[in-house]
C-alpha cells in the first residue's frame, strides 16, 4: 500500500512539473542590422557623383547585408559600384551565391569568380575577393568587367 502511494505522489508531482505552462513572452522585435563598414576610400573618385552607406539589403535583395553603394556617370553612360565587406572570404563567396541566386540567368565568370546577369532590367556583375562582395551595376558585361576588374584592384 505504501508503495503505491509513493507511486500515486510521484506521478503527481511529475505531471505538475511537466504541466502545460505559458509560453515566456516574445519578444518579436527584428534585430538591428549589424553596422556597416564605411568602404568609400575604396571606390574610386573619378567620375563619381555620389556614394552613400546602404544600411541593409544592397541593390534591394534580401539576402545581401547592407555596403557602399557609389553612383558614377561619364558624358556617355550611368552607372553604380557596390562594395559589401564581409567578416571573411568565406562569407563574401556565400554572398557571392546569394546574388547570384537573385539574378535572372547569370553567367558564371570564372576569371573574376563571380557572375553576370540581370535584375528587374537591371545588368549587375559582382563578383567576391578577399573579404569583399562587389560588382557594377547599369553596364553590359563588355563595359562592366574592365570597370569591375579595376575595382578589384582596390581591394586589399
Amino acid at each position: 500500500m505504501r508503495s503505491v502511494l509513493l507511486l500515486a505522489v510521484a506521478l503527481a508531482l511529475n505531471s505538475i512539473g511537466c504541466g502545460p505552462s505559458s509560453p515566456p513572452p516574445s519578444s518579436k522585435k527584428e534585430e538591428a542590422p549589424p553596422p556597416v563598414k564605411d568602404n568609400i576610400s575604396l571606390l574610386p573618385t573619378a567620375d563619381r557623383v555620389n556614394v552613400q552607406i546602404v544600411p541593409n539589403h544592397l541593390l534591394g535583395i534580401e539576402a545581401l547585408p547592407g555596403g557602399t553603394l557609389g553612383d558614377y556617370q561619364t558624358r556617355k553612360k550611368k552607372y553604380q559600384l557596390f562594395i559589401i565587406e564581409a567578416d571573411s572570404n568565406q562569407k563574401a563567396a556565400f554572398m557571392d551565391t546569394d546574388l547570384r541566386d537573385a539574378l535572372k540567368n547569370p553567367e558564371y565568370i570564372a576569371y573574376m569568380g563571380g557572375y553576370f546577369g540581370d535584375r528587374n532590367g537591371t545588368p549587375i556583375y559582382g563578383f567576391a575577393k578577399l573579404q569583399y562582395l562587389a560588382g557594377v551595376v547599369g553596364l553590359p558585361k563588355d563595359e562592366a568587367d574592365p570597370i569591375a576588374r579595376q575595382l578589384a584592384a582596390r581591394l586589399h
